[in-house]
């Protein structure tokens, strides 16, 4: 698979689950997001260093590692060998978890069907094992929110971040317009998967809560990412915007 078919893929699985974004036209429907936040976990096929072997493949090439510790995750950035966006790769820990909704959570995994644990689009071809039940997800939403979205959705794209300045807009321009079209935001610095840093304006916009159908056929309206939009407080061209959204005070870098 060539990058520019992963990502195509990656944004049409993202607006086939939120598609009131995919049918947002504020701005031009080919403009690239600056940086594509995906979340998985350290399980199989779907660890970072699994996935970032494919990754390599598509002309993406490691450009941090950080340890969110607070959060149970490991925060992996990857740059293209372009100007295109940018990945931020979220890898929940499962070890973090307590050991009850750490085996439960386990034991689903551990369903997954082969074939839908091999390929170069494991982060764009849906959840690959079975819908969890209600309970499981209310357990796993208890300790981990992240967790209990994993369990929904698998390893996937989360959010994508828009550059405010690349579309020659302000941030408070299209903050009035996502408002207008039902979409308000979170408060704070805050995007569903971790904290951002104070040297970027950010807003977080969660998408509308779809239906969702549980293991046992039961009906509950969950929200299951959304869009977030970001500018530079200071401008510059020395580094990109992926580069500064992890906050200095909460990360410990890798080596």
């Amino acid at each position: 698979m060539q990058r520019e078919e992963f990502v195509q893929q990656l944004w049409l699985d993202y607006i086939h689950t939120h598609p009131d974004i995919g049918g947002l036209r504020l701005w031009p429907m080919n403009t690239p997001a600056e940086y594509l936040t995906l979340v998985t976990l350290n399980y199989g096929p779907f660890t970072a260093s699994a996935l970032s072997v494919n990754l390599a493949h598509m002309g993406y090439r490691s450009v941090g590692h950080y340890a969110m510790a607070d959060k149970g995750l490991l925060i992996h950035l990857f740059a293209p060998n372009d100007g295109g966006s940018w990945l931020v790769l979220a890898e929940l820990q499962l070890g973090t978890l307590p050991k009850s909704p750490r085996e439960a959570l386990t034991q689903l995994i551990l369903q997954s069907h082969p074939t839908d644990c091999k390929g170069h689009n494991l982060l764009c071809r849906g959840r690959p094992w079975p819908m969890p039940s209600w309970a499981l997800y209310t357990l796993l939403q208890q300790e981990h929110p992240l967790a209990a979205w994993l369990a929904v959705m698998g390893p996937r794209l989360h959010h994508a971040g828009f550059n405010c300045s690349a579309m020659n807009e302000s941030l408070e321009t299209l903050h009035r317009q996502l408002e207008a079209c039902g979409l308000p935001s979170f408060e704070g610095q805050q995007n569903g998967v971790f904290p951002v840093s104070t040297l970027l304006e950010h807003r977080f916009y969660p998408a509308m809560p779809q239906k969702t159908v549980f293991s046992e056929g039961d009906e509950h309206r969950l929200c299951l990412g959304g869009l977030a939009l970001v500018q530079k407080y200071i401008a510059d061209d020395h580094e990109r915007i992926a580069e500064l959204l992890i906050p200095s005070h909460t990360r410990c870098e890798m080596a």
